[in-house]
């Protein structure tokens, strides 16, 4: 495994930045952001910072941010805000903005939040203790957000304390450009790792003990080997070539998913979850057209169709934006004809908000705040309904668990079936890494109660 220079390499070893004083990060925003949470935190120790679960007891905060909804780029402003009142108290507290939100705003958070000592972007996480470096040593407003387009897409899973179940990058930025989607312009285009570098981090992640792993990107299925090998390969490559117990991946475009990658689900079913993530988005085809999606209504039902042949126990979740511009009731409700029709276990569903740089931003047929809201209260309660019944087969099943978390308290464990529903029953720690055969007592859309058998 490779880092991303030999001068960070040595950087990295050979100084002590911390001198084992806190560091916090407050994370929000999808799962690749958690991931560079970690990335960032093991950076860091390895220049003898020191964890800390309360911002009030570090000397370095980082905000790692989201910014594919208005909501979190405002919470970044009010997180900020209330870090200032901790630097007025110690002068040397160092305050940094990351992720996507710093990637976008870049010059807009120095200036307009001047307690702030360093912003970096997405494609700079492995310059962080040169920038942090250069704030204890006294240099203010650093901004460094430029992408490496042309640099390969080389880095090493860093994980702290992995667990039974973690992440692993394959993919990073996105080429497909949606109307409503900031990440192009916060994440950059799309890479691919090489595929044996993939292979080495999912050994060396079994050799800690780690049971399962999610192949994390942007788009997953549009991932490329330089070999030319795709996803599909790149899945029966995991499945054979490593002693992984457990493989998940997310997200999915509907346009990539073709039948080669459900025919590789399908033969390594041993290995490879039955759950599948896959955005729709909006079930009209007009709208799906104004957002760029590069398919129809149709073309999506016809994937579902061979996804469920192909895997007959198939369970889907997806993700859908309601009250994008120019949307009309009709066409809102061909959205939750689309769930209905699919019978989606589980949903995410958010209002459309206009970002930066985007095509859809500039509609001039934005759909009223109050009418977004009125129509993703509708969504919710559709789905409610159906996802009630649809999970009430569950009840009676064994379901095959892998063991995640244990309450020593209460003597309850946690964990998750293959079909991505999450656990809860009595039991003893020392099940925790262990698969184990669960009767499913209740079940409810978002976790069952079992018993252990």
């Amino acid at each position: 495994m490779e880092n991303t220079s030999q001068e960070t390499q040595s950087f990295q070893q050979n100084q002590d930045i911390g001198q084992g004083r806190g560091v916090y990060i407050s994370t929000y925003g999808c799962q690749m952001n958690v991931n560079d949470t970690e990335r960032m935190h093991s950076l860091l120790e390895m220049q003898n910072f020191t964890p800390v679960e309360n911002p009030e007891d570090a000397s370095l905060i980082i905000i790692n941010s989201c910014s594919v909804r208005e909501k979190p780029v405002h919470k970044v402003y009010s997180e900020v805000g209330t870090f200032r009142k901790m630097k007025d108290k110690n002068p040397n507290l160092k305050i940094g903005v990351g992720g996507c939100v710093g990637q976008q705003e870049k010059e807009n958070l120095i200036k307009n939040q001047p307690m702030i000592d360093f912003v970096f972007g997405t494609d700079q996480i492995d310059n962080l203790p040169q920038m942090v470096a250069k704030a204890f040593e006294g240099e203010r407003r650093q901004i460094n957000a430029k992408f490496e387009h042309r640099a390969p897409y080389h880095i090493e899973t860093m994980v702290r304390n992995p667990g039974v179940a973690t992440f692993v990058n394959i993919t990073k930025g996105c080429d497909n450009f949606c109307t409503f989607c900031v990440v192009p312009y916060t994440r950059g285009r799309e890479k691919s790792r090489p595929l044996q570098h993939i292979l080495t981090d999912i050994r060396h992640l079994v050799k800690r003990g780690v049971k399962e792993v999610t192949l994390l990107g942007q788009n997953v299925n549009s991932y490329k080997a330089e070999e030319g090998l795709d996803f599909a390969d790149l899945l029966a490559k995991v499945a054979t070539d490593t002693d992984i117990e457990r493989i998940r991946y997310t997200t999915s475009h509907p346009k990539d998913f073709n039948q080669k990658l459900a025919d590789t689900m399908a033969a390594h079913q041993d290995k490879i979850m039955e759950y599948v993530h896959l955005p729709f988005q909006s079930g009209n085809t007009r709208i799906l057209d104004r957002m760029n999606r590069n398919y129809t209504r149709e073309h999506y039902l016809e994937k579902i169709a061979m996804l469920k042949k192909t895997i007959p126990n198939l369970v889907l979740s997806t993700d859908i934006i309601v009250g994008f511009p120019g949307e009309t009731e009709e066409e809102f409700r061909d959205t939750v004809t689309l769930v209905e029709e699919v019978g989606f276990e589980t949903i995410f569903a958010f209002k459309y908000s206009p970002r930066p740089f985007t095509k859809a931003a500039k509609f001039e047929d934005q759909v009223d705040e109050d009418v977004k809201t009125e129509r993703l209260n509708r969504l919710f309660d559709a789905h409610d309904k159906m996802a009630f019944d649809l999970v009430k087969r569950y009840e009676g099943q064994t379901m095959r668990v892998l063991v995640e978390q244990a309450d020593r308290e209460f003597g309850k464990i946690q964990g998750r079936s293959t079909s991505n529903k999450l656990v809860h029953f009595l039991g003893s720690a020392d099940l925790i890494g262990k698969t184990v055969d669960v009767k499913i007592t209740k079940a409810f859309p978002a976790t069952f109660r079992g018993e252990l058998v």
